[in-house]
């Protein structure tokens, strides 16, 4: 299966990037065919600019944002990890959807009537956040993060969510949390394998 993780965290030494790496690992023991789009490393451009908007209404992008969207055109599978940073998307992943789910590429209207162009890629979302998951229940900030992200963003665009992943307390993380955490991982990315060779 051809898999694409979509990867933001500045930093190589985080819990973040360990959870990239394991994921890594997983898909190549699997024997995937993988391509990893670390959106700092390559310095993707986040700023959606005057050009951009204008051009997406033509079906014209910018060279870099094509590139990103041959990538995901490619893919069957993608997976998106990033932290939870003032309750949303890092300012670089939020970025990186403004520019590359555009308009003709990722959804469009048919008569009035929204339509995702994005149908058939499957979707799994690893996220950290700091705050304890109790916290995000009392909140509502489960349920705002799941309208914004998984149906405002995600299912909006066509795509299959597989399974959201919130790890909680994630700046306090023990050796045990991401063992428990790898765990299901696993577990879901295997789940995930096996129905994709039932419905070959």
């Amino acid at each position: 299966m051809k898999h694409l993780i979509i990867y933001a965290h500045p930093n190589p030494n985080s819990l973040n990037y360990a959870l990239l790496q394991h994921v890594a690992d997983i898909l190549k023991s699997e024997h995937n065919e993988i391509r990893i789009r670390n959106l700092y490393k390559i310095n993707f451009d986040p700023v959606l600019s005057c050009s951009d908007m204008e051009g997406q209404r033509s079906g014209k992008v910018a060279d870099d944002v094509k590139a990103e969207q041959e990538f995901i055109s490619w893919a069957e599978h993608i997976t998106f990890i990033y932290p939870i940073w003032w309750t949303g998307l890092p300012a670089l992943m939020k970025g990186y959807i403004d520019r590359v789910f555009s308009y003709g590429f990722a959804y469009c209207y048919e008569q009035g009537i929204q339509k995702g162009l994005l149908k058939g890629k499957k979707v799994i979302i690893i996220n950290t956040h700091g705050k304890s998951r109790e916290e995000y229940r009392q909140s509502g900030m489960d349920k705002a993060l799941t309208l914004t992200s998984d149906h405002g963003i995600f299912t909006y665009s066509g795509l299959e969510i597989i399974q959201h992943f919130f790890f909680d307390k994630a700046d306090r993380a023990s050796t045990e949390d991401l063992k428990t955490w790898k765990e299901q991982i696993n577990y879901v990315y295997s789940q995930s394998a096996q129905s994709t060779i039932q419905m070959a």
